[in-house]
């Protein structure tokens, strides 16, 4: 039984470089899961917007939730692996969950299932909405139930002479989860851009979804392989339930006795020594101890999966964007860049354990892991204030949109002639044929427009086509990242019908203009057509983030060199703010994480007790689910303009709060759980053995007590019974 196990003696597992054996499987384990994780959460945001057909709202939100709800669960693993199944068990059977989850949400993405007219969209949404929502539910308590488990097992497998070992296998297995999200990145999406589909040919999600989930099932197989090998730590009963009872009991206690005639304790749990043992009072001393230190940590992990959700919406062309990776700055493609956390992680990691951390100790620097956590918190700060700075950059080269209820305004000259002066409010231009004014003009009010081709000479703008001008606005909700932004205006005296690729303008009537269309970057082609067949190929070489108005003009003729005629006018110029600016901001934050997180996951199980790592565990994952609540939060709240500023804000707050955590941090004394708990297991025998002492000589007293009493009693009735002889 599992009580029979806790009393047998660790057994010695086969090593190798003085590492166990068993530690590989969960490696290579917490490889696989990671990749199914990460591989899924690459293209999420994408599925909800695009075979869902939620908006840019909703998809935030139901990320977010996921996020925060896999990172909530951890506290049910914990719970369950420390108090009821034992972590191995915990992590079998809810890989199984994860599984299947992962295996439903694949199911919900072929489109085939519910695609009764053959044309490629499902016809049932609501039947893959839910399917969706079930995977979902399954892998958040899966991925989040197995977290906190997955970790304290590992450690699990050394001695307590191994501290060296257990430290390194913690950045091994930090490596892992990181080797598993470079790979998933790069792949999962490369996955999702193929096609498939019985009927009709779309994005291939169910093999985006479906090879993730074929990794749960190897990394479900890989642990359970290595079962031999395990050293397993049986459950100690429903230990949380005992904590909860005794924090309870003891702020009870104390409450009963707040006033000042009784006696001051030493620490506020002393009050349960009326009703707990010793042993469990100071376990849950260490684990309080560790949790109040975890309170300000949520900062680091709300700042930290603000930059990362960044990347999803970069390739779902969301607006709203940390480290400006969209919106109209950066050049080269955004989602190259989601594999730089990973890269430096895999890099940073070996690094930071083989040189700084070596180099440090030999400088006889006390470099302890709260000042690195501390450390790695001023690192993220950093990361703020140089994205900031490369924000500031950016907004240099961005057009200036039009706030409030102003309007913006660009001239275009259709006449074929002699150039035409331009006379807008204050504003004075010349204009020459089938050009328009550089920069948009910015009115607040209604302006006096004067427009002639000599001096004196004006036109009635109502009813003549010599001047085409168009209002702004729409402009500013262009999307400017790995797409250009075209539109055509058709002066030519025939209906135009205008396509690149497989995207059409439609038909542009004459003087009339068509709506904006994304293109992807790179040279695009052009064929114009009119209503009697005649075609033209216009080639223009796009670059990211611009936009341009093309104008065929009245003057255009197909043939030959129709493409001469053709005339580009530039809305927005394109980024001209290179993407490796954003390295250093990289850099650091990666760094940050390095420092803050693998550390992180070494001290908490350093720190808890031995029946509650997995709890402790738990508590640490407890901070990012709060980090997530706290960036839908300052989503909804955030009210400044300037992206830099915000950015500022950022990295203030974290600095605020790395103050607080190295003053809570220095006041911390570290513990040996192990030492702690040895003293108890000798101090308690000899405690229960004197409580058996005394009990027993209580009960004799008693015993004697009620021997005399009833001496005393029979004493009594003999006299009674004799007075009442006498009287006879």
């Amino acid at each position: 039984s599992d009580k029979e196990e806790l009393k047998k003696p660790r057994k010695k597992s086969a090593s190798v470089c003085g590492f166990p054996i068993s530690i590989f499987f969960i490696v290579v384990n917490e490889f696989c899961e990671r990749f199914s994780y990460y591989g899924m959460r690459a293209v999420l945001v994408l599925y909800f917007k695009y075979f869902l057909g939620w908006d840019d709202d909703l998809s935030t939100t139901i990320y977010h939730t996921f996020v925060a709800l896999c990172y909530l669960t951890p506290i049910l693993g914990a719970i369950v692996a420390d108090s009821w199944l034992g972590k191995f068990k915990t992590i079998v059977y809810l890989s199984i969950v994860y599984a299947l989850g992962q295996v439903v949400l694949a199911v919900s993405a072929i489109h085939d299932i519910t695609d009764t007219n053959k044309d490629g969209n499902p016809d049932n949404m609501t039947f893959h909405v839910a399917l969706s929502m079930v995977g979902l539910l399954l892998i958040a308590l899966g991925t989040g139930g197995i977290k906190p488990c997955v970790a304290a097992f590992g450690g699990d497998q050394f001695e307590d002479h191994q501290e060296k070992q257990r430290g390194t296998f913690f950045s091994i297995f930090y490596l892992s989860i990181n080797a598993g999200s470079l790979l998933s990145t790069v792949i999962t999406p490369i996955l999702r851009a193929q096609e498939c589909g019985i009927h009709t040919q779309r994005e291939c999600y169910p093999l985006a979804f479906g090879v993730p989930a074929a990794l749960m099932v190897v990394a479900l197989i890989v642990f359970i392989i290595g079962s031999g090998m395990y050293n397993k730590t049986a459950p100690q009963g429903n230990i949380m339930v005992k904590v909860c009872k005794c924090v309870g009991f003891a702020v009870k206690n104390r409450f009963r006795h707040r006033s000042s005639q009784y006696p001051k304790r030493e620490h506020w749990m002393d009050w349960a020594d009326e009703k707990y043992d010793k042993l469990l009072i100071a376990q849950v001393k260490m684990v309080l101890k560790v949790l109040f230190l975890y309170i300000p940590l949520p900062m680091f992990w709300a700042l930290f999966d603000q930059q990362v959700i960044s990347f999803l919406f970069t390739l779902s062309t969301y607006p709203v964007v940390i480290f400006n990776i969209t919106n109209y700055g950066l050049k080269t493609q955004p989602d190259q860049m989601q594999t730089v956390n990973p890269i430096l992680i895999l890099v940073l990691v070996p690094i930071m354990d083989s040189m700084v951390y070596p180099l440090i100790a030999k400088c006889n620097l006390n470099f302890s892991p709260l000042k690195r956590m501390t450390v790695g918190m001023f690192l993220a700060a950093m990361a703020f204030v140089s994205a900031g700075l490369v924000q500031l950059q950016i907004d240099e080269t961005l057009p200036k949109f039009p706030t409030g209820n102003d309007g913006q305004v660009k001239f275009i000259n259709m006449i074929n002639g002699g150039p035409l002066n331009v006379v807008a409010g204050v504003n004075e231009f010349t204009l020459q044929p089938f050009d328009a004014n550089q920069d948009y003009l910015t009115f607040a009010e209604p302006f006096n427009l004067k427009i002639g081709s000599g001096p004196g000479e004006t036109c009635d703008i109502n009813n003549t086509f010599s001047v085409f001008f168009v209002w702004c606005a729409p402009v500013a909700s262009i999307n400017q990242t790995l797409f250009c932004s075209l539109r055509f205006l058709n002066g030519f005296n025939s209906v135009l019908n205008v396509s690149v690729g497989s995207q059409s303008f439609g038909d542009i009537i004459t003087n009339n203009m068509s709506k904006y269309v994304d293109i992807p970057q790179g040279e695009a082609k052009f064929h114009i057509m009119d209503t009697t067949g005649n075609e033209c190929v216009y080639t223009l070489m796009l670059g990211f983030g611009s936009s341009f108005t093309l104008i065929i003009p009245s003057t255009f003729a197909f043939g030959e060199n129709c493409a001469n005629n053709v005339r580009t006018v530039v809305d927005i110029q394109p980024n001209s703010v290179h993407m490796a600016l954003q390295i250093p901001q990289y850099f650091l934050i990666t760094a940050g994480e390095v420092v803050f997180s693998v550390t992180g996951l070494e001290f908490s199980y350093s720190q808890a007790p031995s029946n509650m790592k997995s709890v402790l565990q738990a508590g640490w994952l407890l901070t990012v689910a709060v980090g997530n609540i706290v960036v839908l939060i300052v989503a909804e709240a955030a009210t400044l303009e300037d992206q830099w500023a915000e950015y500022i804000l950022f990295a203030s707050l974290l600095v605020f709060v790395c103050i607080v955590f190295a003053i809570m941090a220095y006041f911390y004394t570290y513990t040996d759980p192990v030492k702690i708990e040895a003293q108890f297991a000798i101090i308690e025998p000899e405690e229960k053995e004197k409580n058996r002492r005394e009990s027993l000589e209580m009960a004799r007293r008693d015993s004697v007590k009620h021997r005399n009493a009833d001496r005393r009693g029979s004493r009594s009735s003999f006299q009674e019974q004799k007075g009442r002889e006498t009287k006879m």
